[in-house]
């Protein structure tokens, strides 16, 4: 078994899609629209691993909940090398993205840095 893909809600469909293909390499399925239910999503794939479906409907909105809560926190993708890790982290900070976590070796050996996206997801950028 495998994980085909995640889904999260977004409230800004075309911000979220340009920021994984601007960032991450991702490449747009067609923008799929329901107008019944008032649903639109994009199937974003990358070079290798499960897809990142980004859902949007109108009545979904923002939280201002910081707590930490049960169930999804984030994602990580990788790039390949540690240098990768450093040169995006950079390129994300530069253009005004929140570094939540600076590069560095956790204490389960991974290399990774946490970002977030420009709707708050967290993400995790490893090698």
């Amino acid at each position: 078994m495998r994980i085909e893909h995640i889904a999260i809600w977004v409230i800004d469909l075309e911000t979220m899609r340009t920021f994984y293909e601007t960032y991450f390499n991702a490449i747009a399925g067609e923008k799929y629209h329901n107008p019944t239910k008032e649903f639109t999503s994009y199937f974003l794939s990358f070079t290798d691993g499960a897809r990142l479906e980004l859902m949007h409907k109108p009545s979904i909105t923002a939280t201002t909940d910081n707590e930490v809560n049960p169930g999804f926190i984030h994602f990580a993708m990788s790039v390949g090398s540690k240098k990768q890790v450093n040169v995006l982290t950079e390129k994300l900070r530069e253009d005004g993205f929140t570094i939540a976590g600076e590069p560095r070796t956790t204490g389960d050996g991974y290399y990774e840095s946490l970002v977030l996206d420009p709707e708050g997801n967290q993400i995790e950028i490893t090698i």
